[in-house]
């Protein structure tokens, strides 16, 4: 037996002999899953609903940390500052791939210093008009436009939103004169687009669904791929002619950057598992949700398509924020 041979010998043994190392067990403590939003809105109720279920399969408190404040800016600055080590989890928005357009001065990126776990749901943007306004296609709307454009106002719940910047690429993709008017929120918004002080909005399917069924508003069309299940009977931009216009605020978990592979595939399966259960699929649909339960892979490549989809429109806009 020669030299190399014997060693190799040896060094089986020696492998033989040694137990492997066992992964890490992941959680053995609580984790916090951080939402950019005040408690009660879609995005927290989205949050603690994947939260309790993951406390049940984890045997570890999953504990929503809500953290409000200047466009999501707040709250991800934190997550991109915390260890990467699957105990803070960020539940986030569109807004957060607006956001590096509109604040000049972002200690953090917005991608680069992130790890996508999962694209869970997107909540499509629908064209929502004031049932005053004679038109019930979008055909019909987009020649309303052609002649009342420059006197048409579009609310949103405050600039650099996914609804301001939504409607300002309505405003290109129709070439009409609509005018935006910024809310301090969706409520007081919804309040004047129903009382007729402006005339149209897309909005969140979450805020409009219940005014769409009692007739406070007209649905003119979904910014989707494919129809809503809880709006079955609205038609999408693309079925309407206007080929291409999708915009959604969506929810997606994220990790900071730091994290390493193999448990951002840990959290993704766990989460993912949920999502898939019929009961919380089913809960996620009646927000006015389109369940997308995307891979890692998958949500990056969404994020990286809907930065440079926001970097247009806010350019498009002349927004900025402080």
């Amino acid at each position: 037996m020669t030299l190399k041979t014997t060693l190799a010998a040896l060094a089986g043994c020696l492998a033989l002999a040694v137990p492997a190392v066992a992964a890490e067990p992941y959680p053995t403590r609580p984790v916090t899953m951080v939402v950019p939003y005040a408690a009660g809105g879609a995005t927290d109720v989205v949050a603690r609903a994947i939260a309790e279920k993951l406390s049940t399969a984890w045997k570890q408190p999953v504990v929503v940390d809500n953290r409000a404040g200047a466009g999501t800016t707040i709250a991800a600055r934190a997550v991109a500052q915390a260890a990467g080590d699957g105990y803070t989890l960020f539940m986030t928005t569109s807004a957060h791939t607006i956001s590096g357009h509109l604040y000049p001065g972002l200690t953090y990126d917005p991608v680069k210093d992130f790890a996508p776990i999962t694209l869970v749901t997107k909540v499509p943007l629908v064209l929502v008009v004031n049932p005053q306004v004679p038109a019930k296609t979008l055909a019909e709307f987009t020649a309303w436009l052609a002649k009342e454009g420059d006197k048409v106002n579009f609310a949103s719940p405050g600039i650099g939103t996914a609804q301001h910047l939504s409607g300002e690429l309505f405003k290109i993709a129709t070439k009409s004169g609509i005018t935006h008017v910024p809310y301090k929120g969706d409520s007081p918004a919804l309040t004047d687009l129903m009382g007729g002080q402006v005339q149209m909005m897309l909005a969140t399917a979450t805020a409009v669904i219940p005014l769409i069924e009692t007739g406070k508003l007209r649905a003119i069309a979904v910014a989707n791929a494919r129809r809503l299940p809880a709006l079955p009977d609205v038609p999408t931009f693309d079925e309407s002619g206007l080929k291409g216009f999708e915009a959604a605020t969506w929810f997606g978990l994220l990790a900071p950057a730091s994290i390493k592979p193999e448990l951002v595939q840990v959290i993704y399966k766990e989460v993912s598992r949920i999502v898939a259960e019929p009961e919380m699929t089913k809960r996620l649909e009646q927000l006015g949700g389109d369940v997308v339960n995307s891979t890692p892979e998958a949500f990056a490549a969404f994020m990286a398509d809907e930065t440079v989809k926001w970097g247009a429109a806010a350019k498009a806009s002349g927004a900025t924020l402080k």
